[in-house]
């Protein structure tokens, strides 16, 4: 046989599956798409650690985010998807979506309401929470914890 080596499995002769199936694979993987009405957690710049709504795709690396403003505190900016942490909550709206028909399609689905019950959210809110105590505050809490 010389050194071409025959790979035992669904794919004889193959090291790895046909490209068609291999596609198939990969859409079944991945369930955090960059969408319209998809849920994020700014990571960078001036609005870090803010939520906000895609409303708008520009190219493979840039979006369209609103908060919208009333209710998160964002607004309408374009962002590098590299500074976007997707959620798995996502509200249905059109593409390119004006501020109040986000913000009627976010209270009707609920979409805030079911952020702020994720482990997530909380972990958050636990971690800003901790870091607008005063010192005292951090004295009780660890007299608390030795008691326990």
């Amino acid at each position: 046989f010389g050194s071409r080596a025959v790979v035992s499995g669904s794919f004889p002769g193959r090291s790895r599956p046909p490209p068609i199936l291999s596609y198939f694979v990969c859409a079944e993987m991945f369930t955090r798409f960059v969408e319209p009405g998809r849920l994020a957690v700014i990571t960078y710049g001036p609005c870090a650690g803010k939520m906000c709504t895609v409303v708008d795709i520009v190219d493979q690396k840039r979006v369209v985010v609103d908060g919208p403003e009333s209710v998160t505190g964002v607004r309408r900016h374009m962002l590098p998807v590299k500074r976007l942490s997707l959620t798995d909550l996502c509200a249905k709206i059109p593409r390119g979506a004006r501020e109040k028909t986000l913000r009627l399609a976010l209270e009707k689905d609920e979409v805030m309401t079911k952020w702020s019950q994720t482990a997530w959210a909380k972990k958050i809110a636990a971690k800003e929470k901790r870091a607008s105590m005063t010192d005292f505050e951090r004295f009780k809490l660890m007299v608390a914890k030795k008691k326990r």
